[in-house]
């Protein structure tokens, strides 16, 4: 079995058989990256580096925009992540070096995405509390059988951040909606379906504030809202609540029909 028949048999497609890393079920909201033995390390696979954006030669990878493209999918659309091991063999011309899967394993694994710097990891969420020690992980708690999740220490990617998981992100959008809480913005209504599943997911209270390990409620804990208003919940430190930004936003609007701007 080929690699592009082994994705057929999953119903996935690559957008180029030759140079990309990734493929996509849309039916089933799949996205199956191939996880070289190369960047696999206890338990967590690098399927994606800032570093692959330009080959040795300095020319654009094509591979690595359709990479990042498909990651969106997992980050902001809800699809699954899944990935299959391959095994590498480098062709070295003494100028250059090519990689070459010299064979793979046909076995699709569930994962968990989580960005780390300038790298995406593939990882078992079974594994994360111990992945990513110094940073913050989001991982079901082993001994909650209503789904509770832990959040723990922050990390240092451009400035401090928090790592999200997309099953609690998914369980806090089944509940709530997928729009924005502030300011009522449905993507999918808005671009179609460029949009559907669109939304960020906004921590009510930040962890920033928190600065320790707590027990997270995906429905009391995680909102829905867009971008804008994302970044504007952001803007003042303490944050703005959900309701003090609603009635921002509706101040701001009413404002704009009557031709009114501070």
């Amino acid at each position: 079995m080929t690699r592009e028949e082994f994705l057929h048999s999953v119903g996935a497609k690559s957008t180029n058989r030759y140079w990309s890393w990734s493929a996509v079920n849309d039916d089933e909201k799949l996205v199956i990256f191939g996880a070289w033995d190369v960047h696999t390390k206890d338990g967590r696979e690098m399927i994606l580096s800032e570093d692959w954006r330009l080959s040795e030669k300095g020319k654009k990878q094509p591979g690595f925009t359709d990479a990042y493209q498909n990651l969106q999918l997992v980050e902001n659309h809800g699809y699954q992540l899944k990935t299959y091991p391959m095994i590498l063999e480098e062709i070295d011309n003494g100028e250059w070096t090519r990689a070459k899967i010299k064979e793979f394993i046909p076995v699709l694994h569930d994962r968990e995405l989580i960005k780390s710097g300038s790298a995406w990891y593939a990882v078992d969420k079974n594994a994360l509390p111990s992945l990513f020690p110094d940073e913050e992980d989001l991982v079901e708690s082993d001994n909650d059988s209503v789904g509770n999740y832990i959040e723990g220490a922050k990390k240092e990617i451009t400035v401090n951040a928090y790592e999200r998981s997309a099953s609690a992100r998914k369980k806090c959008i089944e509940h709530h909606g997928c729009y924005c809480a502030v300011c009522g913005l449905d993507f999918k209504h808005l671009y179609g379906s460029l949009g559907e599943g669109f939304i960020h997911v906004h921590h009510i209270k930040p962890l920033s504030e928190i600065n320790s390990e707590y027990v997270l409620d995906p429905i009391k804990d995680l909102i829905p809202v867009c971008p804008n208003c994302h970044a504007m919940i952001h803007q003042t430190k303490p944050v703005k609540g959900i309701r003090e930004m609603k009635r921002i936003v509706e101040i701001g609007k009413r404002n704009i029909e009557a031709g009114v701007y501070e």
